[in-house]
This record gives structure tokens, sequence and C-alpha cells, in this order.
């Protein structure tokens, strides 16, 4: 298995939150979890998330997963021949 922090999924909740106008505590209130979940997701440093988690956040930002997460293209180095 690759190490941890070896992934590339970004969480776009920054810009999420602040296109409403909401705060992490807000969000974390009316999601149902700590403001530490939240904080931990927006981060970058969640390990997991439960569908349900994810099924509310967007429930209440009114957006889709794939607004919430994408996942950075590959960077591949390129050698040239010698």
């Amino acid at each position: 298995m690759p190490p941890e922090d070896d992934h590339r999924v970004v969480c776009h909740l920054d810009d999420l939150l602040a296109a409403r106008g909401m705060t992490v505590t807000a969000l974390a209130e009316a999601v149902g979890v700590t403001p530490v979940n939240i904080s931990v997701l927006k981060n970058g440093r969640a390990r997991a998330v439960r569908f349900s988690t994810l099924t509310a956040i967007c429930d209440v930002l009114g957006c889709q997963v794939g607004d919430l997460l994408s996942v950075e293209p590959v960077s591949l180095s390129v050698t040239v021949p010698r």
C-alpha cells in the first residue's frame, strides 16, 4: 500500500465555504460532526470519510461530491534518451 500522504485527492471545502459565507463551525453543526473533523477534511489530512458525512456536507452546501473533491493529475517526469 502507498504511504498515507501519497495521494492526489484535493478538497475544495475552503472555496465552497467562502462562496457561501459559511464557517467551519457552522458547517460542522449543520452536518453533525465536530469542527475538528471538518478541519481535518478541509486541510487534506483525512484518512477516510464516511459516505454519510459526504452526503450531509453536500446537502448542506448544495453541491456534489465532485465539487468537494477532485484528483490531481499524475505528474509524469519525462526522460530524454541519450
